[in-house]
């Protein structure tokens, strides 16, 4: 996708120089115009003309752009956004991610007259940064961030990776299988990489076939266990990457027979609230913070939209993990160990 700073670069001026040009020619010199179009129609560069003006008057409306619907941490987390953004008279446009294809759905944002994004659907590298950059709005990232930076609210997923998988080795667990999601999100990137460092801080092998990097879906989880299950040496323990991914394979080993944690241990990640329920009792992990992620930024967002762009503090907050230990995992007593 091509960017102003793309055409900066072709027009050999200032990336400002090129938002001045499309906001307020009147106000650049003829020949920087001309240089600045021509490299526009050499590039095909497409400007958001609606994006631009997003940021000429106040709508009081705010657009989430959330992960998918079918983990339950989005769902909880958007209650809790949609509802504090109420209380400072904001209304919420709700977009949930697609599978992966958040490209069409940026599109449709940024066609929107709003005051500032929230938003948790976004990777590693995503090129709609620089979009979301250009457009001028104030966003803040929740869950998920951008290698860029901007400003973000997250968990340390590295330390949260660790520290799930140190927790079922202290158990006696030495197979240790991890089920994930895609790992060009910091997200999933960093606590498998924490996954990693824990196992090999302990000499112990890391066997590619019991790392599963699935689409997060419940039909994408229960394929990845089934080949876990078809192991001649298989895992006695699951780390999944998040709840929602850690109630599908708990679901689907009992549907199949087995006993949580006297077959196989299960811990997931995020703390979300049905993890807690009697009948589940999820060991999980969550951050030292008594405010959700979500809270930490919808009210940053919403600082940074009601005070003068130089009066704007950054937000860069990356919390601590801790370990809630309940009843699906256990002593490893395993025959095969």
């Amino acid at each position: 996708m091509v960017s102003s700073r793309d055409v900066a670069k072709e027009a050999g001026v200032s990336q400002p120089t090129v938002s001045r040009v499309l906001n307020a020619p009147e106000q650049v010199k003829k020949e920087t115009v001309d240089k600045v179009q021509k490299a526009i129609e050499k590039l095909n560069y497409r400007p958001n003309v609606v994006a631009r003006n997003l940021k000429q008057k106040k709508t009081k409306y705010i657009a989430l752009i959330s992960g998918p619907l079918h983990n339950p941490f989005f769902v909880d987390s958007t209650t809790a956004i949609v509802n504090y953004a109420k209380k400072y008279g904001y209304h919420t446009l709700v977009y949930f991610e697609e599978q992966g294809d958040n490209l069409s759905i940026y599109e449709e944002v940024l066609k929107q007259q709003v005051d500032g994004i929230i938003l948790s659907s976004i990777f590693i590298d995503d090129p709609i940064y620089q979009d979301l950059v250009d457009a001028q709005v104030p966003f803040v990232m929740f869950n998920r961030r951008h290698q860029s930076g901007g400003n973000y609210v997250e968990i340390d997923n590295e330390k949260a990776g660790q520290l799930a998988t140190n927790h079922l080795l202290k158990l006696g667990h030495t197979k240790i299988a991890w089920v994930g999601g895609p790992t060009y999100t910091s997200t999933f990137h960093g606590r498998l990489s924490g996954y990693r460092t824990a196992l090999e801080a302990v000499s112990h092998p890391i066997e590619s076939d019991w790392i599963k990097e699935t689409d997060t879906t419940e039909d994408s989880v229960v394929q990845a266990v089934d080949e876990l299950l078809l192991l001649p040496d298989r895992p006695t323990a699951i780390l999944a990457a998040t709840d929602s991914m850690a109630l599908f394979c708990q679901n689907y080993l009992m549907h199949l027979g087995f006993q949580i944690p006297e077959n196989f241990s299960i811990c997931g990640m995020d703390n979300i609230d049905m993890t807690n329920h009697a009948a589940i009792q999820m060991t999980t992990l969550t951050h030292h913070s008594e405010k959700p992620m979500g809270l930490h930024a919808i009210e940053h967002l919403i600082h940074m939209m009601e005070v003068d762009s130089q009066e704007r503090k950054n937000l860069q907050l990356t919390l601590e993990p801790k370990l809630i230990n309940r009843k699906t995992t256990a002593l490893n007593r395993s025959n095969n160990e």
